[in-house]
């Protein structure tokens, strides 16, 4: 559905921040982008919906693809009508406003009637938000908002919807109904590519990883090969060989390593 072929981001017309990557991502499928801060995988998917623009960002090289069509550099607003919805990191509501106009908001492509019907969807899927419908949105929890900015990504009925750090900064119990949410999108049809550093739930609902390291891919592969990848279970999942848990001061000495040895 997706496919990113040598693509290549410019800031400022000096910054390189990212360097050449190809990437795809298959219908129907859920596709995570790994690495550390700095890695270049929130700009990847600026570029991809262009957002990047807003940034002083460009693709300066390569081609993006959705559905085979080419919207390298297109408006972001014919993205989403092409169907691909960027959730972009920091968990972006409307804040003065109530949930269900945030809900309103992501439908307003569609006539009245359909943003109704899609309203009630999203409803339906997402039972936490209808019974907020009325609450302000700056006033929900971390994970309210989270669940809020999807549902109202959904409310646009995208093909692909990108998501950046969904677990980012929420509690365990938190993370575990966002995650089962994006589970359940999965499993009715929709595909998903997701920005992670909580390498360990993105392995568990994703097809497919690919680990970004200064801008570059540097290991791509099935999920179930890049949780017993032993460089992944070192570096990104904080685990020996035998599956314990590596102390900080471990870690530090082995992502220095790595620098070296790169």
């Amino acid at each position: 559905m997706l496919e990113l072929n040598n693509v290549e981001v410019l800031y400022s017309d000096v910054i390189l921040a990212v360097k050449g990557i190809t990437a795809r991502v298959p219908q129907g499928q859920c596709v995570t982008l790994l690495g550390a801060n700095g890695a270049g995988k929130s700009t990847t998917l600026k570029a991809i919906s262009n957002l990047i623009r807003t940034e002083d960002g460009r693709v300066t090289a390569g081609s993006i693809t959705l559905d085979g069509t080419n919207i390298t550099g297109a408006n972001p607003v014919e993205v989403v009508r092409q169907g691909l919805v960027h959730v972009m990191e920091g968990r972006k509501v409307l804040r003065h406003m109530t949930v269900e106009q945030n809900l309103v908001v992501g439908g307003h492509m569609g006539s009245g009637r359909e943003a109704k019907e899609r309203l009630d969807e999203v409803y339906s899927r997402i039972k936490r938000l209808a019974a907020l419908r009325d609450r302000t949105a700056g006033y929900l929890s971390g994970g309210e908002q989270q669940l809020l900015v999807i549902g109202r990504a959904l409310m646009s009925q995208p093909k692909l919807v990108m998501i950046d750090e969904p677990s980012l900064g929420l509690a365990p119990l938190m993370v575990e109904e966002v995650y089962g949410l994006l589970s359940d999108l999965k499993a009715s049809g929709l595909t998903l590519l997701i920005v992670e550093q909580n390498t360990r739930v993105a392995l568990e609902l994703a097809d497919y990883g690919y680990v970004m390291e200064s801008g570059r891919i540097v290991l791509e592969g099935p999920s179930g090969q890049l949780k017993s990848n032993e460089d992944v279970r070192e570096f990104y999942l904080g685990l020996t060989v035998e599956g314990e848990r590596k102390s900080f001061r471990d870690m530090k000495h082995y992502r220095r390593r790595k620098r070296w040895l790169g």
